[in-house]
């Protein structure tokens, strides 16, 4: 049976997409981004994930149905949930019967075969982590060479996205960098918006409780006033929403 690895369900989130959304946290990623405030989804077994069918997880979304409104959905999240892509196409399909909007909040970090989910996908939630090669080894400690398949096979695909990106105090902050976002971003067709999300310290405590050195131990959290000036400016350079 085809069974997901699930590190834990948000029934309300009000963050990771449009609308009221249930959010699934898949276990697993091969990232190691400095920044991360989910160490505890890192190993593709978890030992408190659960394992679930792609009917039953469905069937859990269902019985949320009636809080989406007309906006919102399920967002797959993780962890990076492109690393179990059977379960995870599965279960869009499944959502696509039901009726239910689905997001892929992702950091396109999977192994490929991205055509047939970005088909039944409706939002996509792109994390962009860098958009230099030297930056990105910088945040995650690899290459973005498959990354860079996903985006072309997402801007292929149609599909409409979203861009996220984590602004961290000396590592994606500062005019120079944020203004190289922006002309990155430029000209894409099937981006709606662009998130700058602040860095926060919420996360070091789970590196504690696992005995995991946190990287950025001695970085304060980002001041989300100027995070939102540039998200704004950027946005409004864009043409976007």
């Amino acid at each position: 049976m085809l069974l997901g690895r699930i590190h834990s369900i948000e029934s309300m989130g009000l963050v990771d997409g449009p609308g009221i959304r249930t959010v699934v946290f898949l276990q697993g990623c091969r990232l190691r981004c400095r920044y991360c405030h989910n160490p505890d989804t890192w190993a593709l077994s978890g030992e408190k994930e659960q394992l679930l069918a792609p009917a039953e997880l469905v069937k859990k979304l269902i019985r949320f149905k009636p809080y989406y409104g007309k906006q919102g959905g399920v967002t797959f999240s993780g962890g990076e949930p492109l690393l179990q892509k059977e379960f995870l196409l599965e279960t869009l399909k499944l959502c696509r019967e039901a009726g239910i909007h689905t997001c892929l909040d992702t950091a396109g970090c999977g192994e490929g075969g991205y055509e047939e989910i970005l088909n039944y996908t409706d939002l996509v939630l792109f994390d962009v982590k860098h958009y230099t090669r030297e930056g990105y080894r910088a945040v995650t400690g690899q290459d973005p060479d498959e990354v860079l398949k996903f985006f072309a096979a997402l801007e292929e695909s149609g599909t409409p996205y979203w861009v996220r990106h984590v602004v961290v105090p000396h590592l994606t902050d500062g005019k120079e960098h944020l203004e190289g976002l922006e002309k990155y971003l430029s000209g894409r067709a099937q981006l709606q918006k662009v998130e700058l999300l602040p860095y926060h310290v919420l996360g070091k405590s789970k590196y504690h409780s696992l005995g995991i050195p946190c990287p950025l131990e001695r970085t304060e959290a980002m001041d989300p006033e100027v995070t939102a000036e540039w998200q704004e400016r950027i946005n409004r350079n864009l043409n976007l929403k």
